[in-house]
């Protein structure tokens, strides 16, 4: 095997050799070689070309005490419109973009509980950020204002505002679920006392086939924050099955000293049920009440037992039976 292997490569050894040294290899060569020289001219002529580009810088704002909770929406990055040579923004157009960190303590009010850095100070740092010989032509949010607070926060129950409708001959098989079942508030000078419960945003979802989870946003509130401010919820769905019984008919309110005989004296019932609980045998009964009898008519209607909110459908068969009566 490795003899036939060392010949195979050999062979393409060979082929390719007698491929380059031919008239038309050393052209394709020599194109090759023109391409790679325009391409280096190319990103030389770049780099040194005044451009203008857009950047979303990262934001981070660090050293923030562990007894403070900002209340306003921190935005995730600038966006950023700068102009300068190819050579300046290569290292941000070939790479990673560093986050600008803005240090919390250098920002921060304590009298009126605000974190402020205004246009001037971003303009600044963005500057400073991309290199001096850089222009800023223009940032967004181009300052920042937030609320922030140092009273603690208050565990407050997560009510779903939901609606779920399943798919035909499919149920919701449980109750909606979930992941987290309280949040935490904060607020500037404290959580309000009227808020007892986080309420979420209302989700609603129809023609549902299989269990499913939801991201779901608790609805905000303004002056107040929530931690986590976004929970998932699962909806179970199971398909709903049929099945199909037999049991006896049973007599109800019967007076004392007379009997009622029914023919048939056993139905069968059908209903769709949860697949999971399709090996449950739960007591299914057919009842045929006197009180509803017609001695005109030689049939009893049947009713059946109450049963289980899941179970769906539920037919008799024959949903009347004939009866003599006893005394």
């Amino acid at each position: 095997m490795p003899e036939i292997l060392h010949t195979k490569l050999s062979k393409i050894r060979a082929a390719y050799t007698k491929a380059v040294r031919s008239s038309k290899g050393k052209s394709v060569l020599a194109y090759l070689l023109c391409v790679c020289v325009a391409f280096v001219f190319w990103v030389v002529m770049s780099l040194d070309t005044q451009v203008q580009r857009d950047f979303d810088v990262p934001l981070l704002i660090e050293n923030v005490p562990d007894s403070v909770t900002i209340i306003s929406d921190v935005p995730p990055k600038i966006s950023a419109i700068v102009e300068g040579k190819g050579s300046q923004l290569i290292r941000f157009l070939w790479g990673n973009v560093p986050a600008l960190k803005i240090k919390f303590p250098d920002y921060c009010n304590s009298d009126n509980n605000t974190f402020f850095v205004p246009k001037g100070k971003i303009e600044s740092r963005l500057r400073d950020y991309f290199g001096q010989s850089v222009e800023l032509v223009t940032a967004r949010p181009d300052s920042l204002s937030l609320v922030y607070t140092s009273s603690p926060g208050v565990k407050l129950a997560v009510h779903v505002n939901s609606d779920f409708t399943p798919e035909f001959q499919y149920t919701l098989s449980g109750p909606v679920k979930a992941d987290v079942d309280s949040v935490v508030a904060y607020a500037v000078g404290g959580v309000p006392r009227g808020l007892t419960v986080a309420d979420t945003e209302w989700v609603v979802r129809t023609e549902l086939k299989d269990t499913s989870v939801f991201e779901v946003r608790i609805k905000p509130i303004p002056g107040v924050r929530f931690i986590p401010d976004k929970i998932n919820i699962s909806v179970p769905v199971e398909p709903l099955i049929s099945k199909r019984r037999t049991v006896p008919v049973e007599v109800v309110n019967l007076p004392e000293g007379i009997g009622l005989i029914t023919f048939p004296s056993s139905v069968d019932v059908t209903y769709l049920v949860p697949m999971s609980d399709y090996n449950d045998d739960y007591p299914v009964k057919a009842y045929a009440d006197y009180n509803s009898l017609d001695l005109n008519k030689n049939k009893l209607k049947l009713t059946p037992s109450l049963m289980p909110e899941l179970y769906r459908n539920v037919v008799l068969s024959p949903d009347s039976v004939e009866y003599i009566l006893e005394k």
